[in-house]
């Protein structure tokens, strides 16, 4: 069942069963695209953890990934030792191979959302079911990976955001990161309102975004520079410690800007092709725009991540980030 599961989620077919034995425990299906896993004797110390992917949907290596995880699982190669809630996010964007339908699903994540729609009832459902599932768990240490692809190339492919809250990052995650040959870490610099955000500002959790790569049509993905961060879910899901590496090997930044859209009349001054984490020098245009006029890198360079001009008004065009030194 849990090797089909993604696809019958996006087919929207009933389910044969809604729960069933696996190795180590059982599953639960608790609703669209929503999937439990019980173990019968959680490690002691294994964290809480939810594994979320198709936030947006076009970013499907992650998807692939974490399908080739719980196929490991159904077939006893992986035996499972901790409590998981794994997330398919935007299904009916997924189906279509969109980012999504009406609205950014990776901005409505708080708990005083009014919107109404199709991803913000999405939101607010998968709100619900993070909320309900660390009650279930009280008293464990608490994880949120989501895991997304970045619509442009990268001049570090594989990086993770940190989001803005005032839980501080344990020591181990940026080890099992470095591990798992994630190349860079970006500091949140302010409330961001994404999935992870949510997690780490609720529920205290050690939450991250993972940028995996390049966003492509399902088929298109290249698993391989994969396998270490597949490791790192497999040992999350069986309860066992991480592999770890020095944090050191992995280069830090943090936000220093936000480039916002406040008009239709807007438009960011580099190639639509830019690469993630490319340096711009003082005195360098990054962006016109009609009411909040243009932005000119001061004194020090900024790298700019994720630039996208064609966002809605009022939503973040770029993060402009400086070198941050490792952690501790």
């Amino acid at each position: 069942m849990l090797a089909e599961w993604i696809e019958l989620s996006l087919e929207g077919a009933p389910p044969p069963r809604r729960q069933g034995p696996i190795a180590g425990g059982d599953y639960r299906l608790l609703g669209p695209g929503l999937l439990e896993l019980c173990p019968a004797n959680s490690r002691d110390n294994a964290p809480a953890v939810i594994l979320s992917v198709g936030i947006h949907g076009n970013e499907t290596a992650p998807i692939e990934l974490l399908g080739g995880c719980l196929a490991r699982l159904e077939a006893g190669l992986l035996t499972l030792g901790a409590p998981a809630l794994v997330v398919l996010g935007n299904l009916e964007a997924i189906r279509r191979g969109e980012r999504y339908v009406t609205t950014n699903l990776n901005r409505l994540f708080r708990r005083d959302l009014n919107e109404t729609g199709r991803e913000p009832d999405r939101a607010r459902e998968l709100m619900r079911a993070v909320d309900a599932f660390y009650a279930r768990h009280e008293g464990r240490e608490r994880l949120h990976y989501d895991l997304h692809t970045a619509i442009r190339d990268s001049r570090y492919p594989r990086f993770v955001v940190e989001p803005f809250a005032a839980t501080v990052t344990r020591s181990e995650q940026w080890r099992w990161l470095a591990a798992a040959d994630i190349q860079a870490v970006l500091h949140q610099h302010q409330h961001s309102w994404t999935f992870s955000h949510y997690a780490k500002h609720y529920h205290q959790a050690q939450a991250f975004t993972l940028e995996l790569g390049r966003a492509l049509p399902f088929g298109h993905n290249d698993l391989a520079p994969l396998a270490p961060m597949a490791r790192l879910l497999e040992a999350l899901l069986a309860g066992r410690e991480p592999p770890g590496a020095d944090p050191a090997r992995m280069t830090f930044f943090r936000v220093a800007h936000e480039l916002m859209r406040r008009s239709r009349d807007f438009r960011l001054c580099f190639a639509d092709d830019t690469p993630n984490f490319t340096a711009f020098a003082p005195g360098t245009t990054l962006a016109e725009d009609a009411e909040a006029g243009p932005f000119v890198v001061d004194t020090e360079p900024l790298h700019v991540v994720f630039p996208n001009a064609a966002v809605e008004l009022g939503a973040r065009a770029a993060l402009l980030a400086r070198p941050a030194p490792p952690p501790g």
